[in-house]
């Protein structure tokens, strides 16, 4: 379960690879892992029920929200990460959005220009405050 209370391990295989000079626009679903040296218009969504990776190399730009349970970046990003579990900002990630997590690192050089939004936090926003009855 991806986005629920139980942790995933990494996928440490790629399943798929966006090669470096290769556009898409649109879409991305997939399940398993995922690695980006191109250039992606539109959003990066992993199956809900199995865990994911996306790993975007240095030369790698997404222009659009991704939402997966293990993710690394040492490239660009234009929009918003969501992960379950883990986010790796690397020394040449640049993120403009932002970046809900369980764990995070950053490294020496990564820039980040958005919110960093703890899963805890994000749960807290959902409860409705506690209002006390009225005594007369």
């Amino acid at each position: 379960m991806i986005f629920g209370k139980e942790s995933s391990k990494p996928q440490s295989r790629i399943d798929c690879l966006i090669g470096s000079g290769t556009e898409i626009t649109g879409n991305i679903t997939f399940s398993g892992g995922l690695r980006v040296d191109g250039h992606i218009r539109g959003n990066i969504i992993a199956c809900d029920d199995k865990p994911s990776t996306v790993v975007l190399s240095e030369k790698a730009r997404v222009d659009g929200e991704i939402r997966v349970s293990h993710v690394v970046v040492n490239g660009t990003v234009t929009g918003p990460i969501v992960s379950a579990e883990y986010v790796e900002l690397q020394p040449k990630a640049v993120v403009t959005g932002d970046v809900s997590y369980r764990k995070i690192e950053i490294h020496l050089g990564a820039i980040l220009q958005g919110r960093l939004l703890h899963e805890d936090d994000l749960r807290s926003e959902k409860v409705v405050p506690f209002k006390p009855a009225v005594v007369e």
